[in-house]
């Protein structure tokens, strides 16, 4: 019978997947790199040798939540639309309170977006340099 034809997991299109935070923080390398931008999870493994801004910066917010970095560099409407390509899901509960890195709780970067903080400081002065050197 016509039954038999539902076989999970073999549809053409992925279906959306939830995605834990504690899976998110698995995906941080340069080979498997997994970013959250406002509540959803992309794998953007495939994208980092394609960005503009370049690898490292990406790969500073693996494995987290990167929607303060990615708004504060303020991408383009194009940029947002890319990330539709590489959408896993949504991204399931909220991201745990730093427990657990006991080891680097020791720098100053108190109230959180530590990264952000220092790198739209660097994003701005290579900005600058960059328009600097452009029209001088």
């Amino acid at each position: 019978g016509e039954e038999e034809f539902e076989v999970s997991g073999q549809g053409a299109t992925m279906p959306e997947q939830k995605v834990t935070y504690e899976d998110l923080t698995k995906h941080k390398t340069k080979d498997d790199c997994w970013m959250a931008i406002h509540g959803k999870v992309y794998d953007v493994t495939k994208f980092l040798a394609e960005h503009p801004g370049g690898e490292e910066v990406m790969l500073e917010t693996a494995g987290m939540d990167a929607s303060d970095a990615f708004e504060d560099i303020g991408h383009s409407n194009g940029a947002r639309d890319m990330l539709a390509k590489y959408l896993i899901g949504p991204l399931d509960g909220a991201p745990p309170q730093k427990e657990k890195k006991a080891s680097s709780s020791s720098g100053g970067a108190a109230g959180g977006g530590g990264i952000a903080k220092v790198l739209v400081p660097v994003f701005v002065m290579a900005v600058i340099a960059f328009l600097v050197q452009k029209f001088m």
